[in-house]
């Protein structure tokens, strides 16, 4: 799962979109846990009063389990046209620096700003039912999935198994969780992101246009 193949255009393939569905969602939970967890803990401790933390942190990481169920099945259909066709191939380390750009910009919107801070507000609610505990902790998982769509995006086009951009995204989710000024913070990520984007778009036209 974690090697990788030889593509045209001088990229590798990662064998995480070529193994199984089940394998890939769950390392891709796996990961979900370490990275959400940091920032789930104030919201289960509300929880943990009434002993219904396990119930509402195991409705909100299957939200991420069908988030990443989605992934897959996106990520392996883009892998099959890859290896089918040269042409998509060559296109992919072009399109990675577009879709940066595109995550950078959802970053700077306003839209982010708003799902961070409905994010950021969703404490657990005074009632002890175990069915509240269970919307609640999907909502939750639904709300968060939607503010990270950006940093996501930067996790999957960066790689999911190079350690430095697993760390990085990680590191991001917290900031924008915990820290203060989190739009001011979420901005600051996406001008960086749209930056790499920027460099990564510079570095590959030129090879494009002669190719082409």
């Amino acid at each position: 799962m974690a090697g990788g193949m030889a593509m045209p255009g001088g990229w590798t393939l990662a064998m995480v979109w070529t193994g199984s569905a089940g394998r890939f969602v769950a390392m891709w939970l796996v990961m979900m846990v370490a990275m959400m967890l940091p920032p789930l803990l104030p919201m289960l401790a509300h929880f943990a009063r009434n002993g219904l933390a396990a119930l509402a942190g195991v409705a909100y990481f299957s939200v991420w389990g069908l988030f990443g169920a989605a992934v897959y099945a996106l990520g392996s259909a883009i892998a099959r046209a890859e290896l089918e066709w040269p042409a998509v191939a060559r296109l992919v380390p072009l399109a990675t620096g577009a879709a940066l750009l595109v995550a950078g910009a959802v970053q700077l919107s306003t839209w982010k700003a708003r799902q961070l801070a409905v994010c950021r507000a969703c404490g657990a609610p005074a009632s002890p039912a175990a069915a509240t505990a269970l919307m609640h902790g999907v909502r939750f998982g639904v709300n968060c999935s939607l503010c990270c769509l950006g940093l996501m995006a930067v996790l999957l086009l960066g790689g999911m198994m190079n350690i430095a951009v697993v760390a990085a995204v990680a590191v991001a989710v917290a900031l924008e969780r915990l820290a203060p000024r989190p739009a001011l913070l979420a901005r600051a990520i996406g001008a960086v992101v749209m930056a790499l984007g920027v460099v990564a778009l510079a570095r590959e036209l030129p090879a494009h246009m002669l190719h082409y």
